[in-house]
């Protein structure tokens, strides 16, 4: 069942179309600081409900990048589990053309799961605007995540946080849970920066090394076996979940949701987490590590970049435009979640309080009820 509080949801549109079988929906969830902003997901359990959620997340998402845009999602259920080109074509297009009355005025797509950049120009051209979804193919002025965007802002929120806590990036110990678009990113600018890498894992185990890993090794390891456990350097290959136990300053966690659970609280090492993966950890396992003194940036503070990219997009920048605003945006938010935090706060109450702040100055009909409000 679909929460509803004195943020939102503003608006919930359902695209019925038996002809082609479509049933599909749009949660536009808060639009006090532009159109809502959110992805379109193609799966067969997708809800309301699940849309709801993920919609409020980019509420606070994109307040708190300070982004002229609000918080939305959307979703299509599937009829299958692998649908084929041809059926998501044929899906996307008659989405589009029922979501005319609030695209891209009130909400703005972007691709999400099951749905790519070609869907998008299929979106875009449908509803006649450039400006209807960002994750474009390249020839129509899109700026694919290949770019680096999402790790390129967890190194500089890493880089933020560091320096709050009077830790030297250059020789500092970094471990990695998970090495696609944005661990091996992040892996590849903490790196140029002269962090050590000691411990990195995908879906199918970990390496590591208290000397360091080569990270053009790791990456040549991916291209030539598809996994790092291919890594020819010296390492020991452990079980994948064992990075969250890896001796290292640093751990960037960059891949799988619920990653440390509550039980292992005690085999965490790292002095300072930087979540590039969303919901990582429960809040309640966040306030267990804040309070053993472990410095957490969360994911919605530091994984913006992906959505500052889309930003970019939006308004028909380019890729060093691109670089150049996640580097400005996410240094600035993160500098003013931890500082806010302090000792008094755990950060993740500190970003929310900001995003809300952010909001509510905008918004003329929101209620300020902390309360009710969902997180």
């Amino acid at each position: 069942m679909v929460e509803f509080d004195g943020y939102g949801p503003q608006k919930i549109v359902q695209v019925y179309n038996p002809k082609v079988g479509l049933n599909g929906f749009v949660v536009i969830d808060n639009t006090a600081l532009g159109p809502g902003k959110g992805g379109c997901r193609l799966t067969t359990t997708v809800s309301v409900d699940e849309v709801s959620k993920l919609a409020r997340a980019m509420t606070w998402k994109c307040a708190l990048a300070g982004l002229p845009f609000g918080g939305a999602k959307s979703g299509i259920i599937s009829d299958s589990d692998f649908p084929t080109k041809e059926r998501k074509a044929e899906l996307i297009k008659a989405f589009a053309e029922g979501l005319k009355c609030v695209v891209p005025n009130e909400y703005v797509s972007a691709p999400d799961m099951n749905v790519g950049e070609e869907e998008m120009r299929i979106f875009s051209e449908t509803v006649g605007s450039k400006k209807a979804c960002t994750g474009k193919p390249a020839d129509m002025g899109g700026l694919p995540h290949e770019l680096g965007s999402t790790g390129f802002g967890v190194f500089h929120a890493t880089k933020v946080a560091a320096k709050h806590m009077s830790l030297d990036l250059k020789g500092a110990t970094v471990a990695i849970e998970g090495f696609g678009n944005v661990g091996s990113f992040a892996g590849k600018f903490l790196s140029e920066a002269g962090a050590k890498l000691v411990g990195i894992s995908d879906i199918k185990g970990m390496v590591a090394c208290k000397e360091g890993l080569d990270y053009d090794g790791l990456m040549n390891a991916v291209k030539e076996t598809g996994s790092i456990i291919g890594y020819k350097g010296k390492c020991e290959k452990q079980d994948r979940h064992e990075i969250i136990g890896v001796k290292a300053d640093i751990l960037i966690t960059a891949a799988v949701p619920d990653l440390i659970k509550s039980h292992e609280v005690g085999k965490v090492k790292a002095k300072l987490i930087v979540e590039g993966s969303n919901i990582p950890m429960t809040l309640e396992v966040e306030e267990t590590l804040a309070d053993k003194g472990i410095l957490i940036v969360p994911d919605f503070v530091a994984n913006a970049g992906g959505v500052i990219s889309s930003y970019v997009e939006y308004i028909g920048g380019s890729e060093k435009d691109m670089f150049g605003m996640v580097e400005q945006k996410i240094t600035e938010n993160t500098k003013t979640v931890v500082e806010r935090a302090g000792k008094k706060m755990y950060t993740r109450s500190a970003a929310l309080e900001l995003a809300k702040e952010r909001v509510l100055k905008k918004c003329t009909w929101c209620v300020k009820d902390h309360k009710n409000n969902r997180h």
